[in-house]
């Protein structure tokens, strides 16, 4: 834990010097839910060429050259079987042959029916990650990344992991080579899907603490195959379950659950995220219906806490 924060600190003492002195942004691409399909979903759900989608966003994102790629969970559906990994390890040896920086946090089937060996399986994909947390700065945006399988930790490592959020995101408030927090995990904490559904636990243990986190203007998570966007409190979330597990139906928008973005379900996306200024630039990307570009669909653009 002590090891997490010293690197955190010497990340902001590092670039302090360059910011307000005209640096170029640096792009992030975000993509979540890249698992091939399970034969179950199959069943009850329409799958649509859903491994070659993800081949097409990898690629495409590639083509970007973005600085860094976040994956939010559900890399592959089975983490414990290597075999499952072969596409996927492919695309992020391109990803890192092209300079681009490969994090990811844990989602459900990363770790599902054997989850030591999904994780330890997963782990060496990601020797940057930790279970219970950990912090990736991008542009003087911090990405804060979370594990959200609590069925998965025990009672202590639910307990720790929070008190690190905390501390994590205070430190961050306090920063001033910090301009903007993120904060991520796999399970949405609001969703119409009416698969998967909102996060209990995440509306719980996380969302207080970045609805309280000054600098934290956007929690984004995956589990839901969709891209939604909801505002609660005057901050915003985004689901981007769009990178190649089976497109999920979706409840109307009701008061409570009001997406900003009814009109926008593509199958497949992705998203990028730029620093421009004070303001935080967001795109996301669909894959069109003939597998034969990437359009964008839907832009947000959130103010830098002053």
């Amino acid at each position: 834990m002590a090891k997490r924060v010293k690197n955190f600190f010497l990340l902001s003492i590092l670039i302090t010097p360059f910011l307000g002195y005209g640096q170029l942004s640096k792009t992030i691409a975000f993509v979540s839910d890249t698992q091939e399909p399970m034969w179950i979903e199959d069943v009850f759900l329409k799958s649509n060429q859903n491994t070659k989608a993800t081949e097409l966003i990898f690629k495409s994102i590639v083509d970007v050259k973005p600085v860094s790629i976040y994956v939010l969970g559900d890399v592959v559906s089975l983490g414990h079987k290597e075999k499952k990994w072969r596409k996927i390890d492919a695309y992020l040896e391109h990803c890192r042959k092209n300079g681009i920086e490969v994090n990811a946090l844990l989602g459900n089937h990363d770790v599902m029916t054997k989850a030591k060996k999904g994780e330890q399986t997963f782990q060496k994909r990601f020797p940057n990650h930790n279970r219970l947390g950990y912090l990736s700065v991008t542009d003087s945006i911090a990405i804060v990344l979370l594990n959200s399988n609590f069925k998965k930790l025990t009672s202590q490592e639910i307990i720790t992991q929070q008190k690190w959020l905390e501390k994590t995101l205070s430190e961050i408030d306090n920063n001033v080579a910090i301009q903007a927090a993120i904060v991520s995990c796999h399970h949405a904490p609001f969703t119409n899907s009416t698969i998967v559904g909102s996060s209990k636990a995440v509306q719980g243990q996380f969302v207080p603490l970045y609805l309280k986190s000054k600098k934290s203007i956007l929690f984004i998570t995956g589990h839901s195959h969709n891209f939604e966007h909801f505002k609660k409190q005057g901050k915003d979330f985004l689901v981007i379950g769009g990178g190649g597990g089976i497109h999920q139906p979706t409840r109307p928008s009701t008061a409570e659950l009001d997406d900003w973005a009814k009109k926008y379900k593509p199958m497949f996306h992705y998203l990028l995220m730029d620093r421009v200024g004070k303001n935080i630039s967001l795109r996301s990307y669909f894959l069109s219906d003939d597998f034969k570009k990437f359009e964008t669909g839907y832009s947000i653009e959130l103010s830098v806490p002053q």
